[in-house]
Formats: structure tokens, sequence, C-alpha cells
């Protein structure tokens, strides 16, 4: 599904893009069995699929030409958001009849970009301020910006170190243990120059962590790490463990926290009827859900 894009446009704040990526492509074999019949991105949260938040959250912002690259059960995407319109967006598809990575998939769209625009991992829920993120990526001045969380346990992430003017000096994805330098990770949310989509490979399928933030490194390109503050909350919603987390962790510090809630909506009565769609997860331990709430505080440069 195709939509008429035009030029760039920009809000009203601060020309902030109002174009974004979401990348939706990944099979979510990890999460088995609730991904055999639907996408990750549409697992159900508080009656509504993920993406469905997402696109919410991007739209509050003025992101409202989304383009998602679709992989596994592409229908059920579509046939869900149509072009858009209901949600306020205009939404263009890319099936990947074959994944593509997530810089690839970026890379096969290159075309609909026309000037800076976010990216979002699409299996990831947040509340990170695309306006604060938007003005730090202006005044650094870089050709990428990543939101960065803090994260226990890096090693399932992108750790990032930066210098003291949050420049980022180091990239390492999945670290090995005896790897970690940091513990500030990608979040998943980029604001990318189009000078970026140059650097992609167009062979095979190329990864933003594994490919292309190493190699702009290493080729001296300035790229910043913004570090999500007090209010910017990160869950992931890797396997069921996860998704039991998340819900154990919305009910417990967003919905308590009216005034930095991502879904003010959202009431105990959701979380019930979804929690009783859940069937009992081996292997989930309720102390361990603590990581997945990101609300850390700035952490001081010798932390980095």
């Amino acid at each position: 599904m195709t939509a008429d894009h035009g030029p760039q446009t920009t809000d009203a704040h601060g020309g902030r893009p109002t174009k974004a990526m979401v990348l939706a492509a990944g099979q979510g074999t990890r999460l088995r069995p609730f991904t055999e019949r639907v996408p990750k991105c549409m697992i159900p949260l508080a009656g509504k699929p993920l993406l469905e938040h997402t696109i919410a959250w991007l739209r509050k912002y003025g992101v409202t030409d989304l383009i998602i690259n679709l992989h596994h059960l592409p229908h059920t995407v579509m046939d869900y958001f149509g072009d858009g319109q209901k949600w306020g967006v205009k939404i263009t598809y890319s099936v990947e009849k074959e994944a593509l990575g997530t810089a690839g998939g970026v890379k096969n769209v290159a075309w609909f970009f026309d000037g800076p625009f976010f990216v979002w991992y699409g299996d990831n829920l947040s509340t990170c301020r695309l306006d604060r993120l938007w003005g730090f990526h202006r005044a650094k001045g870089g050709i990428a910006t990543i939101a960065l969380h803090y994260r226990e346990d890096p090693m399932q992430s992108g750790i990032v170190s930066l210098d003291e003017d949050d420049r980022i000096v180091r990239f390492l994805e999945k670290p090995q243990p005896n790897q970690v330098f940091s513990h500030w990770v990608s979040a998943g949310i980029l604001v990318l120059e189009p000078e970026v989509l140059e650097a992609i490979p167009t062979e095979g399928a190329p990864d933003f962590g594994r490919d292309v933030f190493p190699t702009l490194l290493a080729a001296g390109k300035p790229l910043y790490g913004y570090q999500m503050s007090k209010g910017e909350g990160l869950w992931w919603i890797d396997t069921p463990q996860d998704l039991e987390c998340v819900r154990l962790t919305w009910e417990e510090e967003v919905f308590h926290d009216t005034s930095t809630s991502a879904f003010p909506h959202l009431t105990w009565r959701w979380w019930h009827r979804f929690a009783i769609l859940l069937f009992p997860v081996r292997g989930f331990h309720p102390q361990r859900c603590h990581q997945q709430v990101h609300v850390h505080l700035r952490q001081p440069s010798g932390g980095r």
C-alpha cells in the first residue's frame, strides 16, 4: 500500500520530522507460541496491539507519515491498520519477501525520506520524549542520534560509550560478559540524517548495531547518544517472561504515576482482561521485572 507523500513536512515545534520508519519485520521466534498466529508487533497489550500504542505515541509528537516494514504474517498488520487514517496518520507498507535486516529495511525504502527522520524498533514499547530527542539531535549536529537507556544486563543490546559531549566513541552489539564497557544501550529509537542511508550496504541483511554504526564510527562520522531521563521508559518484549514483566511493571509503575503515564487511558480492567489471556509462563521471576522499568536519571560522566 502506498500513499502520496510529497515534500518533506515538519511540524510547528522546531521543525521536528513528521516521517518515521517503524521496524516490524521480525519473526519473534523467542516469543512463540504467541507469534505463531500474529506478528510480534501485534501482540496485545492492554487490549490493543503493541504497534497501536507505538503509532499513538508517534502521532502525539506530530510524526504522522509512517512507513512500516513487514515480513512475518504481513496482512495481519495491513488489514488492521489499513492506510492509518483511523489513527490520524498515513501508513505505507514495505513487505519484505526475505528479511532485510534493520538497516537493510530502511535502505530498501530510501526513496521515502527526503530529510531527517525517526526510526523506531517496533518490538519495544517506550515513552521516549521525541521532542527532546529531536532538540538534542539538532543541537549536536551529528548525522545520527541514538536514544539510550540504562540496562543492568546489557548483553542482549548494543552498548555505547560517550565522551563529555555525548558523542559516541564506542559501540558494540550484544557483547560477551568480558566485553561489557557500559550499561547504556540502544533503545531502538533513532534520528537519522539522509547521509546515513549512503552508508548502508546494499547486499545481505545489514544491521544498524552490527554493521552501520561501527562503520560510521570508524570513518569518524559524528554519532551522538541521547540518555533517556526520568519519565522516559522502555519496555522490551523479547520472550514470554518479558511479556509478563511488561504487564506487571505497567501495573506497578505506569498506572501509579499518571503524570508520566504513556497511556493514561489504560485502566486496571484492561489489564485484568489481558492477564486472563496469558497462560502461565515457565521460568517467570517477578523480581527480574524491575529491570524492565527504565526511568533512570542521567549517569555521571564517570559511569560512561
